[in-house]
């Protein structure tokens, strides 16, 4: 697991302006969390920070912040990033949520699954690779964080699925997630219909009622003259 120093700084004042100042000075502003400890609200240059995700990019990396307030040392301790809030229109990096552990004691953290291969079942039989986890909740020691988990797909068949009880993870971690969980799977083709096999398809059969009995026009008259006698008595 990649572990890297990176240097912030205190901040006294917090607020929306202060932070709109903050940005504008080129720094991120950023809150680090836990370890049963109050908040603190901190800052890091933006340029040494992005520069280390966009090398990291996907990957889990514990940061050892070493904290300073007016140039001199405050304390250091080990942290991961929680959540980055991305601007909406632009890729620039709003805020940053981290969390202070203790690399003695194990963590639930998201670690990215990779696929690796070219499936059977869509090289050969023209079937969909379907994913249905872009990452894995685990546990492990800090130190103990894969970078990602790989997926082999190979020999994967129509139909076929790789479940998380089914994925290899190394020595020191488990997985956090039902076991049954599908990861990957490949979905059969949907090819159109094509003109000659509507063709061959059974003709629509129309469905005809059939007509009441029409009644019979001389029985409707006897039916008539009888009426007229019973009228007449």
């Amino acid at each position: 697991m990649e572990q890297i120093q990176l240097d912030v700084q205190l901040r006294k004042k917090t607020g929306s302006n202060e932070v709109r100042k903050t940005r504008r000075q080129n720094f991120i502003p950023a809150v680090v969390y836990g370890a049963g400890q109050e908040p603190a609200a901190i800052q890091a240059d933006r340029k040494i920070y992005e520069r280390i995700a966009r090398q990291h990019q996907g990957e889990n990396v514990i940061f050892h912040l070493n904290l300073t307030d007016g140039g001199k040392k405050v304390t250091d301790y080990p942290a991961i990033v929680r959540d980055v809030q991305i601007h909406p229109v632009g890729d620039q990096i709003l805020h940053i949520d981290f969390h202070r552990i203790d690399l003695t004691k194990e963590i639930n953290v998201k670690v990215t699954i990779v696929t690796r291969g070219e499936a059977i079942g869509v090289k050969r039989d023209s079937g969909t690779l379907e994913h249905h986890l872009w990452e894995l909740e685990v546990v492990c020691l800090p130190t103990n964080i894969p970078h990602h988990i790989e997926v082999d797909i190979s020999n994967l068949g129509i139909h076929d699925a790789i479940h998380v009880k089914d994925l290899k993870l190394p020595s020191g971690v488990r997985a956090a997630q039902d076991s049954e969980s599908v990861v990957v799977s490949i979905a059969g083709s949907t090819q159109e219909i094509k003109p000659e096999d509507q063709a061959a398809a059974p003709a629509e059969v129309e469905v005809i009622k059939e007509k009441k009995k029409e009644e019979d026009p001389k029985a409707a008259g006897g039916d008539a003259a009888k009426k007229s006698e019973d009228k007449k008595k």
